[in-house]
Order: C-alpha cells, then sequence, then structure tokens
C-alpha cells in the first residue's frame, strides 16, 4: 500500500470503508480476544478450550464452510454470557494490545487518519462485534462501525447473530450506507481490504486498496482496474 492509496483532500463529501483484521490490525480480534478472556477467567482450562474451539474452526475451513457460518459458529459460544461482563473484558483486551507497539497496520492507520483530515467519514466493516470495534473506532475517529452484531436478551447474548458482516454480507452493509448517503459519489469513495472475501466490499467503490500479500485480492483487482481503463 503506497502513500497514493491515502488519497486527497477533495471537495466532495466520500466514505472510506476499512476492513479491521489484518487490514487496520495485526491480530484476527474475534479469536485473540476469545484466547484472551478465556485465559484471564480460566487460566490452563481456558487456554485448552480455546485450542478446542480452534481446533474446529480449523476443520470447518478446510473442508470449506462458508466463513459467514464459521462466524455464526464462533458466536455461539458467548451464550447466556452477560454482555457487561463481555463489554468490561474486551476493554481489557483492548488496553492491553493497545499498550505497546504491533497492534496496528501502521500504514492503513495513518491512511485513514489522513483520509478523516481531507474530510471523509470512516466507517469500519468487520465480521467481529461491538464490544471490540467501538472502542477501536474512538481510538482511529471512525464515524461508523458495520458489523456482525450478537442477539441480546435480558442483559445475556443468546449465542445468534443478525447477518453475519463477511463476504456478500460486508457487501450489503456498505451497499446500504452508500445508499442512505445520495449526496456521496461511490466513484469518490475507498475501502480497504486484505482478502480476497473483501471483493464484495471493494468493488463497490471507486478507489479500493488491497491491503497485505493476498494474491488473488490483488490480481482481481488488477483485473478490474485494467477492465476500467481499457
Amino acid at each position: 500500500m503506497s502513500d497514493a492509496s491515502r488519497g486527497p483532500v477533495s471537495d466532495r463529501p466520500y466514505l472510506v470503508f476499512s476492513d479491521v483484521d489484518e487490514t487496520l490490525i495485526t491480530v484476527k480480534s474475534m479469536f485473540d480476544f476469545l484466547h484472551y478472556q478465556l485465559v484471564c477467567r480460566h487460566g490452563v482450562a481456558g487456554a485448552e478450550e480455546y485450542e478446542r474451539i480452534m481446533a474446529v474452526v480449523r476443520r470447518l475451513a478446510g473442508d470449506g464452510t462458508p466463513r459467514a457460518d464459521i462466524n455464526r459458529f464462533y458466536y455461539r459460544h458467548y451464550a447466556d454470557e452477560p454482555v457487561e461482563t463481555i463489554g468490561r473484558l474486551a476493554g481489557d483486551w483492548f488496553a492491553e494490545r493497545t499498550s505497546g507497539r504491533g497492534f496496528y497496520i501502521e500504514p492503513t492507520r495513518e491512511a485513514l487518519t489522513a483520509h478523516r483530515a481531507g474530510g471523509a467519514t470512516v466507517v469500519l466493516v468487520s465480521g467481529s462485534f461491538p464490544p471490540l470495534l467501538e472502542p477501536l473506532a474512538r481510538a482511529v475517529g471512525a464515524d461508523i462501525v458495520l458489523c456482525t452484531r450478537p442477539l441480546v436478551a435480558d442483559g445475556r447474548y443468546t449465542g445468534e447473530v443478525e447477518t453475519p458482516v463477511i463476504g456478500a454480507g460486508k457487501r450489503a452493509a456498505v451497499l446500504g450506507t452508500l445508499e442512505s448517503r445520495p449526496d456521496v459519489d461511490p466513484r469518490d469513495c475507498w475501502a480497504y481490504g486484505d482478502h480476497v472475501s473483501d471483493l464484495p466490499m471493494l468493488e463497490l467503490v471507486g478507489h479500493p486498496v488491497a491491503v497485505g500479500e493476498d494474491e488473488e485480492l490483488r490480481t482481481r483487482l488488477a483485473e478490474r482496474v485494467k477492465g476500467v481503463t481499457a
């Protein structure tokens, strides 16, 4: 990602959409937090439970299970957890992870800062959930968070979610946001992603940016540019 990806100051309003995990931050927030909170609460037994969960996740991924279904599987592990408890642990997780270096992918963070300085509305888009994303949004100055939202009843998570914001879910969330802003031309907008699953989101804007080394994503974005300029 070059300095050019940060975008110019524009006289027209525009939106900047950024994936989070391995695009803006170096970790997969959902799984990093799962390990953190299980170990904080249960010690060695929590670490062992995390490994059992991740073994299932790896098997599901290896079997070609859609990422949205894996996302749903993840949130089932919060069934009956108090929202307040998870929120407190998420705050502790964020404070610990940001207390040193290496949490942010700095070029992306710098790009979002430059976009905000240019008058853009910054939108985080993620399959992760609000307790992890809201402190991050405050830290980077994001205006909107589009994410997977676990369902809550009587102050506790049910283990079910609304539509996972992954792949087609990301596209739908971003498209809905664009449609709510008739003053914004999608061709003026930017989006940042690190994985080919971000492509449905990246294709909606005039300035898609690939972060990291996903060759399939870079190839398909390059083909898109060729198609536009041909």
